[in-house]
């Protein structure tokens, strides 16, 4: 069983890094591995909305981390998207990225096994506010995919402006262990479910709404 996590920030061990390294702790404690991918600092495209994705199910940008992190995600029983905040808003980085990844996948349902009906969290570090608009974009990416969301005992948060800083926040902290306990409970959940047959619904995928007449 694994983790797959997502660092949105330019800092490879900074304030986010450290929110999800104490997840990953606890996940490894009940049992599951977990790997995080950093996103930055480098350059990263948006989505061109070129349609190429459809055919292929990949992006068409081969040059970055996207194509690498839906292959990873093929294999991966569960996910947390980590933000930093920037200006009440997650990083440019990681909407792009994430962008890109479930556009590929058509949100998971385009390439069976990537995302549809896995657990997932989505996890937000701050010096002081912004954190539940930030909680909020990135929750969307898990409603569209039909990904089961993770939640911990408070918003899933930590405060700090420097990685030190975060490991004060011992609200915070208690908070990323639940998340990885809560993570874990799930996904193991889910194999005794498979094993005693019980398989996710299928979706609808038929219908397609056009309010422009």
């Amino acid at each position: 069983m694994k983790v797959l996590m997502l660092n949105g920030s330019s800092h490879p061990k900074g304030c986010t890094f450290t929110a999800l390294s104490e997840v990953g702790r606890t996940l490894e404690a009940e049992g599951v591995d977990y790997e995080i991918v950093n996103v930055g600092p480098k350059p990263l495209r948006d989505c061109i909305a070129c349609g190429r994705c459809r055919e292929t199910g990949r992006c068409i940008f081969d040059d970055d981390g996207v194509n690498a992190f839906i292959d990873k995600a093929l294999e991966a029983d569960g996910f947390v998207f980590g933000t930093p905040v920037y200006y009440a808003h997650p990083s440019g980085w990681i909407l792009s990225f994430l962008d890109r990844v479930f556009y590929a996948t058509g949100s998971g349902y385009r390439v069976p096994g990537a995302f549809t009906h896995k657990p997932a969290a989505v996890v937000a570090s701050a010096r002081r506010a912004g954190t539940t608009a930030s909680l909020d974009v990135m929750g969307k990416y898990l409603g569209i995919a039909s990904m089961p969301q993770v939640t911990g005992t408070y918003w899933n948060m930590v405060h700090g402006n420097t990685a030190d800083e975060v490991l004060q926040d011992e609200e915070g902290l208690q908070t990323m262990r639940n998340v990885g306990r809560n993570m874990a409970w799930m996904i193991k959940a889910f194999a005794a479910a498979h094993e005693a047959g019980i398989e996710p619904p299928m979706p609808e995928h038929d219908l397609w709404t056009n309010f422009i007449r």
